[in-house]
Protein backbone atom coordinates (compact mmCIF):
# COMPACT_ATOMS: atom_id res chain seq x y z
CA UNK A 1 0.00 0.00 0.00
CA UNK A 2 2.80 2.49 0.48
CA UNK A 3 3.90 1.49 -2.80
CA UNK A 4 0.65 1.85 -4.42
CA UNK A 5 -0.08 5.78 -2.59
CA UNK A 6 3.66 7.01 -3.72
CA UNK A 7 2.63 5.40 -7.58
CA UNK A 8 -1.12 7.08 -6.99
CA UNK A 9 0.99 10.51 -5.97
CA UNK A 10 2.83 10.67 -8.81
CA UNK A 11 0.44 9.98 -11.31
CA UNK A 12 -1.86 12.92 -10.06
CA UNK A 13 1.11 15.41 -9.43
CA UNK A 14 1.06 15.56 -13.50
CA UNK A 15 -0.20 18.19 -15.50
CA UNK A 16 -2.22 16.04 -17.65
CA UNK A 17 -3.34 12.60 -17.37
CA UNK A 18 -5.53 9.83 -19.08
CA UNK A 19 -8.27 7.86 -18.09
CA UNK A 20 -10.27 5.54 -19.40
CA UNK A 21 -12.23 2.28 -17.57
CA UNK A 22 -12.73 -1.22 -19.04
CA UNK A 23 -15.09 -3.93 -17.78
CA UNK A 24 -13.24 -7.02 -15.66
CA UNK A 25 -14.96 -10.43 -15.24
CA UNK A 26 -15.48 -10.78 -11.08
CA UNK A 27 -16.23 -14.38 -9.69
CA UNK A 28 -19.56 -14.23 -7.42
CA UNK A 29 -21.33 -17.55 -6.00
CA UNK A 30 -24.25 -18.03 -9.04
CA UNK A 31 -22.22 -16.30 -11.86
CA UNK A 32 -19.47 -14.20 -13.18
CA UNK A 33 -20.47 -10.59 -12.58
CA UNK A 34 -18.68 -7.44 -14.42
CA UNK A 35 -16.72 -5.41 -12.60
CA UNK A 36 -15.01 -1.88 -13.83
CA UNK A 37 -11.34 -1.56 -13.42
CA UNK A 38 -10.46 2.33 -13.86
CA UNK A 39 -6.77 3.67 -15.08
CA UNK A 40 -5.16 6.62 -14.90
CA UNK A 41 -1.97 7.18 -16.78
CA UNK A 42 1.00 9.94 -16.05
CA UNK A 43 3.28 10.00 -19.83
CA UNK A 44 4.88 13.32 -20.48
CA UNK A 45 7.11 11.65 -23.20
CA UNK A 46 5.21 12.91 -26.15
CA UNK A 47 5.40 16.49 -24.15
CA UNK A 48 9.54 16.54 -23.91
CA UNK A 49 8.80 15.05 -20.68
CA UNK A 50 11.88 13.46 -18.47
CA UNK A 51 9.06 12.60 -15.60
CA UNK A 52 8.72 8.90 -15.53
CA UNK A 53 5.42 7.39 -16.97
CA UNK A 54 3.20 5.25 -14.42
CA UNK A 55 -0.14 4.21 -14.36
CA UNK A 56 -2.59 3.96 -11.14
CA UNK A 57 -5.74 1.52 -11.20
CA UNK A 58 -9.10 1.56 -9.17
CA UNK A 59 -11.28 -1.35 -9.08
CA UNK A 60 -15.20 -0.73 -8.77
CA UNK A 61 -17.96 -3.38 -9.04
CA UNK A 62 -19.97 -0.72 -11.40
CA UNK A 63 -19.54 2.43 -13.91
CA UNK A 64 -21.46 5.04 -11.51
CA UNK A 65 -20.13 8.61 -11.89
CA UNK A 66 -19.04 8.49 -8.22
CA UNK A 67 -16.36 6.51 -8.54
CA UNK A 68 -14.35 9.00 -10.92
CA UNK A 69 -15.02 11.60 -8.49
CA UNK A 70 -13.73 9.96 -5.54
CA UNK A 71 -10.62 8.74 -7.68
CA UNK A 72 -9.89 12.28 -8.56
CA UNK A 73 -10.90 13.95 -5.35
CA UNK A 74 -7.30 15.71 -5.22
CA UNK A 75 -6.24 16.32 -8.59
CA UNK A 76 -6.45 19.14 -10.78
CA UNK A 77 -5.25 19.87 -14.16
CA UNK A 78 -6.12 18.34 -17.84
CA UNK A 79 -8.14 14.85 -18.13
CA UNK A 80 -8.23 13.18 -21.09
CA UNK A 81 -10.73 10.85 -21.20
CA UNK A 82 -13.62 9.73 -23.81
CA UNK A 83 -17.27 11.22 -23.86
CA UNK A 84 -18.52 8.98 -20.72
CA UNK A 85 -21.35 11.10 -18.89
CA UNK A 86 -19.72 9.91 -15.36
CA UNK A 87 -16.70 12.40 -15.93
CA UNK A 88 -19.14 15.01 -16.35
CA UNK A 89 -19.28 16.37 -12.82
CA UNK A 90 -15.47 16.46 -12.36
CA UNK A 91 -15.06 19.24 -15.47
CA UNK A 92 -17.86 21.67 -13.07
CA UNK A 93 -16.00 25.27 -13.36
CA UNK A 94 -16.59 25.92 -9.34
CA UNK A 95 -15.06 22.31 -8.67
CA UNK A 96 -12.83 21.84 -5.48
CA UNK A 97 -10.26 22.15 -4.62
CA UNK A 98 -9.70 23.08 -8.59
CA UNK A 99 -10.51 22.80 -11.79
CA UNK A 100 -10.10 19.76 -14.34
CA UNK A 101 -10.09 20.59 -17.92
CA UNK A 102 -11.29 17.93 -20.39
CA UNK A 103 -9.26 16.95 -23.52
CA UNK A 104 -11.32 14.84 -25.89
CA UNK A 105 -9.80 12.16 -27.17
CA UNK A 106 -8.75 11.33 -30.80
CA UNK A 107 -8.90 7.95 -30.68
CA UNK A 108 -12.26 7.04 -29.05
CA UNK A 109 -13.80 9.49 -31.80
CA UNK A 110 -11.99 7.34 -34.65
CA UNK A 111 -13.43 4.18 -32.97
CA UNK A 112 -16.72 3.70 -34.36
CA UNK A 113 -15.95 5.16 -37.60
CA UNK A 114 -13.19 2.57 -38.20
CA UNK A 115 -15.31 -0.13 -37.06
CA UNK A 116 -17.98 1.18 -40.18
CA UNK A 117 -14.84 1.01 -42.48
CA UNK A 118 -13.00 -2.43 -41.31
CA UNK A 119 -13.75 -5.04 -44.06
CA UNK A 120 -11.08 -7.53 -42.98
CA UNK A 121 -12.69 -7.65 -39.83
CA UNK A 122 -16.05 -7.60 -41.12
CA UNK A 123 -15.20 -10.48 -43.51
CA UNK A 124 -13.08 -12.52 -40.46
CA UNK A 125 -16.81 -12.02 -38.20
CA UNK A 126 -18.32 -13.32 -41.78
CA UNK A 127 -20.33 -10.27 -41.75
CA UNK A 128 -20.98 -8.25 -45.25
CA UNK A 129 -17.94 -6.51 -46.34
CA UNK A 130 -19.80 -3.24 -47.93
CA UNK A 131 -18.23 -0.31 -46.12
CA UNK A 132 -19.50 3.46 -45.29
CA UNK A 133 -17.92 5.53 -47.97
CA UNK A 134 -18.41 8.63 -44.95
CA UNK A 135 -16.98 6.24 -42.13
CA UNK A 136 -13.98 5.42 -44.76
CA UNK A 137 -13.12 9.47 -45.57
CA UNK A 138 -13.46 9.93 -42.12
CA UNK A 139 -10.82 7.56 -41.48
CA UNK A 140 -8.49 8.54 -43.78
CA UNK A 141 -8.59 12.48 -42.72
CA UNK A 142 -8.21 11.42 -39.01
CA UNK A 143 -5.10 9.16 -39.82
CA UNK A 144 -3.60 12.19 -41.90
CA UNK A 145 -3.47 13.61 -38.75
CA UNK A 146 -2.25 10.83 -36.54
CA UNK A 147 0.67 10.84 -39.04
CA UNK A 148 1.79 14.05 -38.37
CA UNK A 149 1.60 13.82 -34.69
CA UNK A 150 3.59 11.25 -34.08
CA UNK A 151 6.14 12.70 -36.15
CA UNK A 152 6.30 15.49 -33.53
CA UNK A 153 6.25 12.87 -31.01
CA UNK A 154 9.03 13.95 -28.22
CA UNK A 155 9.35 17.81 -29.19
CA UNK A 156 8.79 20.83 -26.39
CA UNK A 157 5.25 21.94 -26.04
CA UNK A 158 6.10 24.84 -28.20
CA UNK A 159 7.72 23.32 -31.32
CA UNK A 160 4.70 20.86 -31.16
CA UNK A 161 2.51 24.56 -30.67
CA UNK A 162 4.16 25.45 -33.78
CA UNK A 163 3.61 22.26 -35.86
CA UNK A 164 -0.12 21.72 -34.87
CA UNK A 165 -0.70 25.58 -35.91
CA UNK A 166 1.36 25.32 -38.68
CA UNK A 167 0.48 21.52 -40.43
CA UNK A 168 -2.19 19.89 -38.05
CA UNK A 169 -4.61 22.58 -37.72
CA UNK A 170 -5.18 23.19 -41.32
CA UNK A 171 -5.97 19.19 -41.79
CA UNK A 172 -8.58 19.60 -38.74
CA UNK A 173 -10.61 22.35 -39.96
CA UNK A 174 -10.99 20.75 -43.39
CA UNK A 175 -11.98 17.34 -41.30
CA UNK A 176 -14.70 19.60 -39.77
CA UNK A 177 -15.38 21.69 -42.66
CA UNK A 178 -15.85 18.12 -44.92
CA UNK A 179 -18.19 16.65 -41.46
CA UNK A 180 -20.63 20.10 -41.88
CA UNK A 181 -20.84 18.90 -45.52
CA UNK A 182 -22.07 15.61 -44.95
CA UNK A 183 -24.47 16.28 -42.12
CA UNK A 184 -26.06 18.61 -44.70
CA UNK A 185 -26.43 16.82 -47.46
CA UNK A 186 -28.15 13.57 -45.63
CA UNK A 187 -32.40 14.28 -46.66
CA UNK A 188 -31.73 17.89 -46.92
CA UNK A 189 -32.44 17.48 -42.89
CA UNK A 190 -30.15 18.66 -40.30
CA UNK A 191 -29.98 16.03 -37.70
CA UNK A 192 -30.29 17.92 -34.79
CA UNK A 193 -33.33 20.24 -35.50
CA UNK A 194 -35.14 17.11 -36.52
CA UNK A 195 -34.34 14.98 -33.22
CA UNK A 196 -35.66 17.87 -30.93
CA UNK A 197 -38.58 18.65 -32.74
CA UNK A 198 -39.68 14.59 -32.89
CA UNK A 199 -38.56 14.18 -29.46
CA UNK A 200 -40.91 16.98 -28.54
CA UNK A 201 -44.08 15.65 -29.83
CA UNK A 202 -43.55 11.53 -30.46
CA UNK A 203 -45.50 10.87 -27.55
CA UNK A 204 -48.70 12.54 -28.74
CA UNK A 205 -47.94 11.50 -32.27
CA UNK A 206 -50.70 8.64 -33.74
CA UNK A 207 -48.98 5.15 -33.71
CA UNK A 208 -50.18 5.02 -36.89
CA UNK A 209 -48.62 7.10 -38.93
CA UNK A 210 -44.50 7.13 -37.37
CA UNK A 211 -43.51 7.19 -41.43
CA UNK A 212 -44.64 11.06 -40.84
CA UNK A 213 -41.36 11.36 -38.53
CA UNK A 214 -38.88 10.06 -40.73
CA UNK A 215 -36.57 12.38 -41.68
CA UNK A 216 -37.29 12.30 -45.36
CA UNK A 217 -40.87 12.75 -44.89
CA UNK A 218 -40.35 15.32 -41.94
CA UNK A 219 -38.73 18.07 -44.23
CA UNK A 220 -41.41 18.33 -46.00
CA UNK A 221 -44.24 18.46 -43.50
CA UNK A 222 -42.31 20.69 -41.20
CA UNK A 223 -42.26 24.73 -42.12
CA UNK A 224 -39.12 26.10 -43.24
CA UNK A 225 -38.61 28.44 -40.30
CA UNK A 226 -39.27 25.47 -37.79
CA UNK A 227 -37.15 23.28 -38.90
CA UNK A 228 -34.21 26.26 -39.33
Amino acid sequence: MPLYELIKAHVFAAERIHGDDTTVPVLAKVKTRTGRIWTYVRDDRPFGGADPPAAVFFYSPDRAGIHPEQHLAGYSGILQADAYAGFNTVYRPDRKPGVITEAGCWAHARRKLFELADTASKARKGKPTTISPIAFEAVRKMDAIFMLERSINGLSPEERLAARRRDIAPLVDDLIDWMKQERARLNDVDPQAWLADVLGRIANHKITDLAALLPWNWRRSIPADRAA
